[in-house]
């Protein structure tokens, strides 16, 4: 992949870039490493060519298989939320789709390991994060709503994809400490939820409504 094909231009350059940070922070975004994470990840690489010059729009784009790119701001928003309150080295992210949230959370932890139930999807993502020298991934294709056992307990799990509730075997990865960040409801009634595990059960905190596509079980 070529340097110039990564920085962008015309619609896709530094300076429109910018400006979505700008809209990010207008939005309440404050943690200066997501910010720059979006600012330097190319988004546009993530999404089909003919999408590209709306890639740094605020705005869900597909991305085929019926999934979509999460929102700039969704992506920026999870990524602040799942930081916050403790160090997150060990990180599981359910939903891997295109590999964009993967690229923006991946510097800013030890280790994350990514589940995507779609094979060509998984495939797409572990190429652009190999271009884009991304080394502390670990990819498995499979069920996210079963997690990753063998490398639980997690600090962070994330999921890009919204279950009814959420399932048991997530919340008995996740270390008293640790943060999950959800997407909950069906289609339309989506909020997105915080939950930190205490030492005596789970806390929550809703951070707002969201829309994403439903949590699926089992591969494709």
């Amino acid at each position: 992949m070529t340097d110039l094909r990564l920085s962008g231009i015309g619609m896709t350059s530094a300076r429109t870039r910018d400006r979505l940070v700008q809209r990010l922070r207008e939005q309440g975004i404050a943690n200066l490493a997501v910010l720059d994470r979006i600012r330097n990840v190319p988004r546009h690489i993530f999404v089909d060519e003919a999408l590209g010059s709306r890639a740094y729009e605020d705005t869900a784009l597909p991305i085929g298989y019926g999934q979509t790119i999460s929102q700039p701001y969704i992506v920026a928003r999870m990524t602040e939320a799942l930081l916050q309150g403790g160090a997150a080295e060990n990180v599981l992210e359910v939903g891997t789709g295109c590999g964009y949230q993967t690229a923006v959370l991946a510097p800013l932890v030890a280790r994350l390991y990514t589940i995507e139930r779609i094979e060509p999807l998984l495939a797409r993502a572990r190429e652009r994060l190999k271009e884009l020298g991304i080394r502390n991934v670990r990819f498995r294709y499979g069920d996210g709503t079963l997690g990753w056992k063998a490398h639980a307990p997690f600090d962070g799990i994330l999921v890009a994809a919204a279950p009814l509730t959420v399932p048991e075997a997530l919340v008995k990865q996740l270390r008293v400490g640790g943060r999950l960040l959800v997407p909950i409801g069906p289609e339309g009634e989506q909020e997105l939820v915080r939950f930190t595990r205490g030492e005596q059960g789970m806390q929550r905190q809703s951070l707002g409504a969201v829309a994403f596509v439903p949590l699926l079980g089992g591969t494709a």
